[in-house]
């Protein structure tokens, strides 16, 4: 699956700065390189250092033009460089003294690096690989001073025990930084999480008022046109019908009246539903009867396979009514028209933490990870013009979520969709509600 364009922006941006501290990092090793071999005296093997500093200037340029290229990055490779830096660390280290060398504390860098851009798992890898990289350097590596070696000096033996002290101490900061670091950024991600999820509830309210508004006054103001549309085409049909025209311009005057009937009733209906989703209060209703008046008027689309245990249709949900069988209806009529035909849409139901979870299942053409991050913006719709104006899915989930429940979609090109809509279920129960019956010809 193709990285997010956010997410890749995102590393794109780390690995902009993380380059520009590993210049930085390089040109601070070139200088204490000369510093301590020239003014401090301490021999130094430069070769295998400015080899080292050498190597890393190389992998920072081809960083430097991957990112001018606009090459493929992600956290992998945030996490590669990373490591890289922990190994040269390492080997830089290695030749310099291991853990008598006061930059061994370095690694502790590297590891607050990975937790402010990794994730979990690649950070708490990073702390351990850095933390065996310092634990190997007690075992092995190469003496500055041949007279550190010498075990039987109290002052070395007592430095050494100080430097395993402080080994300990290093792994234990790292964990802590680990673990306190990764919990807050992980809270703070949720929250924001939480509070972009809140912001568009809220915005799907406005959108939903905003649109109730829209449809009533619509309504109002094409009452008049449409009045007088119907008035002049039923004197036109009596004029017809008197001078004995064409049959066929008389069946066109009846037409007009019709389609401006319907007309006149789309738009009643719609700024019905909509005032209701905003205005109407939430009753207790089973889930019996909520599936019985949304599957009513759909027995033309196609047939519907209910599946719910008994337990399930018996209990109870808070919703408004009216909204609530529209946007189920919604949501089943969609199911319906991607269904084959002569294939059922399969609706099953079971009880989860306290809510009622339908799934409506159907096997149609399914959608792609592009127009289903889609689905549900108002006059969006993947149908033929004159099929739908993109409102259903909005609707249904602003009545939904009004409720306190979710609808959540989940679709496979080829393979079809699924809806599942959870509604927090009552405490309450209509015991005395027996299952209704629901034939394989009803939707």
């Amino acid at each position: 699956m193709p990285m997010p364009t956010a997410d890749r922006e995102v590393h794109r941006i780390q690995l902009t700065f993380l380059t520009m501290l590993r210049w930085a990092a390089l040109a601070v090793q070139v200088v204490m390189i000369g510093a301590v071999h020239w003014l401090i005296g301490i021999e130094l093997p430069l070769l295998q250092l400015l080899g080292l500093t050498a190597f890393s200037a190389l992998t920072n340029v081809a960083l430097t033009l991957l990112l001018r290229r606009g090459g493929l990055w992600g956290e992998p490779l945030v996490a590669a460089v990373l490591v890289l830096d922990v190994l040269v660390l390492t080997a830089l280290l290695y030749v310099t003294g291991g853990p008598f060398n006061p930059f061994s504390f370095l690694y502790l860098v590297y590891i607050t690096l990975a937790t402010v851009v990794l994730g979990t798992r690649w950070t708490w890898a990073i702390a351990g690989l850095s933390s065996l990289c310092s634990a190997l350097l007690f075992i092995e590596h190469v003496w500055l001073n041949d007279d550190w070696q010498d075990n039987a000096d109290p002052h070395v033996r007592h430095m050494k025990l100080h430097l395993y002290g402080m080994w300990v101490a290093c792994v234990v900061a790292a964990v802590f930084i680990v673990y306190f670091v990764t919990r807050i950024r992980n809270s703070l991600t949720q929250r924001d999480a939480e509070l972009a999820q809140a912001r568009e509830r809220v915005m799907r309210g406005e959108r939903l008022a905003s649109l109730a508004t829209l449809a009533a006054g619509a309504a109002h103001e094409l009452a008049t046109p449409l009045s007088t549309i119907a008035v002049v085409a039923k004197e036109l049909q009596s004029a017809l019908a008197e001078q004995g025209v064409d049959p066929e311009a008389l069946d066109d005057a009846r037409l007009i009246r019709a389609e401006v009937q319907r007309c006149r009733e789309i738009l009643a209906a719609m700024a019905a539903d909509l005032g209701q989703s905003t205005g109407e209060q939430p009753s207790a209703l089973d889930v019996t009867h909520l599936l019985d008046e949304a599957l009513a008027p759909l027995a033309r689309l196609g047939t519907v396979a209910l599946q719910p245990p008994d337990a399930v249709l018996r209990a109870q949900v808070q919703v408004p009514e009216r909204a609530m069988v529209q946007a189920l209806r919604g949501v089943l009529k969609n199911a319906l028209q991607a269904q084959p035909p002569g294939q059922p849409v399969v609706v099953t139901a079971q009880q989860r933490d306290g809510a009622v979870v339908l799934d409506v299942v159907d096997r149609g053409p399914g959608m792609g990870a592009d127009v289903l991050a889609r689905v549900g913006e108002p006059f969006f719709t993947t149908k033929q013009a004159g099929d739908g104006m993109g409102l259903g899915v909005f609707l249904a989930r602003a009545v939904i979520e009004s409720a306190g429940g979710t609808l959540q979609l989940a679709s496979v090109p080829g393979r079809g969709t699924t809806a599942s809509i959870s509604l927090p279920a009552t405490i309450g129960r209509v015991a005395q509600t027996a299952p209704a019956s629901h034939p394989d010809d009803r939707e």
